[in-house]
């Protein structure tokens, strides 16, 4: 039997930078949301789905977009969201994304989003604190 395949080394990279902000309430996540998260630029023009990662001591680890959508719509990988999860070690997450219509009222999309995400992460052992 001959082996020669080849074989690809798979690299997933998270280069943590010093912790400095502890999230306290929902005023502080709305701060750092509007202030370093979301692009004033665009958030009026497209849907964007973000997470955000946090340690034990709720410390943020850092944020990631999972995906950039349309006006009306946005496609999420739940997969892509417990990867990014997994690779930075968090133990909770916070979910956001933005509606450019500016309706506040998550659609039947969102909430099954939420279930499914919520799912995953009590398999995992990692807490989602909630979807913004």
């Amino acid at each position: 039997m001959t082996t020669d395949c080849i074989v690809s080394e798979i690299q997933l990279k998270y280069q943590p930078q010093p912790l400095t902000e502890t999230i306290h309430g929902a005023k502080d996540i709305h701060k750092l949301l509007i202030n370093r998260v979301f692009d004033a630029d665009t958030i009026g023009y497209k849907e964007s789905f973000k997470v955000l990662l946090l340690n034990q001591a709720n410390k943020i680890i850092g944020y990631s977009t999972i995906s950039d959508g349309g006006l009306t719509s946005n496609i999420v990988d739940v997969r892509v969201v417990m990867q990014t999860a997994l690779v930075t070690n968090a133990t909770s997450i916070i979910l956001a994304h933005n509606h450019p219509s500016g309706n506040p009222i998550p659609s039947i999309h969102d909430d099954n989003l939420t279930k499914k995400i919520k799912s995953a992460c009590e398999l995992m052992d990692i807490r989602l604190l909630d979807h913004i």
